[in-house]
């Protein structure tokens, strides 16, 4: 299908479009970007723009110029009003698949975000960082660079996190401390309660050796995240 881009938008240079992507009133897109398939672009949107160094080269991209790395989006994402995601310094800036980006929220230079990642309004990701599958970060809550957020791992409302979070985990405060297990997040990938205690004990470090029964996309999880 074709995409549907509205006539205030700003496509420039360098931007490399899938198909049956919808882009908003007003929204900003600088390349070099290359955005997927079936992507939902809010009013205000902006990406692509310079990396916040003080040092990096603010490139006029609205008049042909293009930074050097730039961002790489999947498919089926939706990116809601006033969203940012800036280019990289050494790689691209990167966001996976089915991801839900609410409003306000923000991506700095080389952040990788994984599949299925929610930022809730305002939550902002620094950069250099590395947000795993299922990740769901909350409103107004602030990630530190060169962190990494576990897959599936619950970042309470407002917290300040400063250190990785391990996966599944519920981490809240200022500075953020993990307070439990996200269950829901694992009955959402297909855990029975008995499975939720045993992964519970085996994220928290308790139990050295997975669980026998967990649902594949989880074991691909933990044992990726393991290896990392």
């Amino acid at each position: 299908m074709a995409n549907r881009i509205h006539p205030t938008a700003i496509i420039g240079d360098g931007v490399e479009l899938g198909e049956d992507n919808v882009i908003g009133p007003h929204a900003v897109i600088l390349g070099p970007t290359r955005i997927g398939n079936g992507n939902w672009i809010g009013p205000g949107a902006v990406i692509g723009t310079p990396p916040e160094n003080r040092g990096t080269h603010h490139v006029v991209g609205w008049e042909g110029e293009q930074s050097e790395h730039g961002v790489v989006i999947g498919d089926r994402n939706r990116f809601r009003e006033h969203i940012s995601i800036h280019s990289g310094t050494h790689r691209a800036t990167r966001v996976g698949d089915d991801c839900f980006f609410l409003v306000y929220s923000h991506i700095g230079h080389d952040v990788r975000v994984d599949d299925n990642v929610t930022l809730a309004p305002s939550a902002r990701v620094a950069g250099h960082n590395h947000v795993w599958s299922y990740a769901n970060i909350g409103m107004s809550a602030a990630v530190h660079q060169q962190v990494d957020i576990g897959p599936g791992a619950m970042i309470g409302m407002s917290a300040a996190v400063r250190k990785v979070v391990k996966p599944f985990t519920t981490v809240v405060g200022n500075p953020a401390k993990a307070v439990g297990v996200n269950t829901v997040g694992l009955s959402r990938l297909g855990c029975d309660e008995a499975t939720v205690a045993a992964v519970s004990d085996h994220v928290l470090g308790g139990a050295a050796e997975l669980p026998a029964g967990v649902p594949d996309v989880l074991a691909g999880l933990l044992k990726e995240w393991a290896a990392r």
